[in-house]
């Protein structure tokens, strides 16, 4: 005797209702039919998978291992299902990518490019989300690859090696500032910022350093790009952190200068990040592989 995904929904219909009767009624199965179907699965497995009682049932620990990886097949199942449509109507690859800050503005943008040029029938959904919730989102199966800072802890996921990027000071060309060399978070954090939206993930990584050292940013004028945060540090608004890639664009047609600073966390390793590369869908694989490159 084997089951099937009918009789996992039902199963699973029965543990979040604690009830049969109403697991049995959401999934349109009379009453000793889904009886019929919870005994024919714990005789096939060996195991008790319900306590009955008079308030209901609930999971046995067995049960609740069944309950675990029968919600991980189903999303399997829809998603499969969902990747089938699109390639009946003629869309034959979805990438579900998330991404931090700086690879969104400094990395991504022309490699995305190349890749879909490359592969016409591919779409790609792109969020940009903190390296903290990048993790984590890949492990609940709400993405497929992400790209992060190393320093995040990503448990049993499966990485390689993106890019390296350094965060710099941008300030204008007469400030107090501008002649050093280096200067230490904390020295800039006595001046007035230009920063990126408070939705940024970049600027809350910012504003956490500030935090752990008992001091906050004072910011005159958020913004939604490096361009637009360069044109106000030249005209004398404010200083401002951004990867040094984006620094040197912004030096090719504005009067700014770059400083080092000296904290070690301003130096990031990006990483791709993904459950198992072996077993993405090919045109997944194929953007992992270039992006590597």
């Amino acid at each position: 005797m084997s089951f099937d995904l009918t009789d996992l929904r039902l199963f699973l219909h029965i543990v979040d209702s604690g009830s049969i009767t109403k697991g049995a009624e959401r999934s349109h199965l009379a009453l000793a039919s889904a009886s019929a179907r919870i005994r024919n699965m714990e005789d096939m497995l060996g195991v008790q998978l319900l306590t009955r009682g008079r308030r209901g049932v609930t999971p046995t620990e067995a049960g609740r291992a069944l309950q675990h990886h029968g919600r991980i097949v189903l999303d399997q199942w829809v998603r499969m299902l969902g990747d089938l449509g699109e390639y009946a109507s003629g869309l034959k690859g979805h990438i579900r990518l998330l991404c931090n800050t700086a690879s969104l503005t400094e990395f991504l943008p022309d490699l995305l490019t190349t890749y879909l040029a490359e592969h016409p029938n591919v779409s790609i959904e792109l969020n940009e989300r903190p390296s903290t919730d990048i993790a984590q989102d890949v492990v609940d199966g709400k993405a497929d690859v992400g790209v992060m800072a190393r320093s995040v802890d990503v448990g049993a996921l499966e990485t390689f090696p993106f890019r390296k990027l350094t965060y710099v000071l941008a300030t204008p060309m007469r400030h107090e500032l501008a002649e050093r060399s280096s200067v230490s978070f904390s020295e800039v954090l006595k001046h007035d910022f230009v920063g990126l939206n408070e939705d940024s993930p970049l600027q809350r990584y910012l504003e956490s350093h500030a935090a752990r050292l008992g001091r906050e940013m004072n910011h005159r004028v958020r913004l939604r790009g490096f361009l637009a945060v360069g044109r106000m540090v030249e005209r004398n608004v404010g200083v401002a952190i951004m990867p040094d890639t984006a620094a040197q664009r912004c030096k090719l047609t504005m009067n700014i200068r770059t400083v080092r600073i000296t904290d070690p966390w301003v130096t990031r390793d990006l990483i791709l990040c993904m459950r198992r590369f072996d077993d993405l869908p090919v045109h997944v694989r194929d953007l992992v592989e270039m992006l590597r490159q």
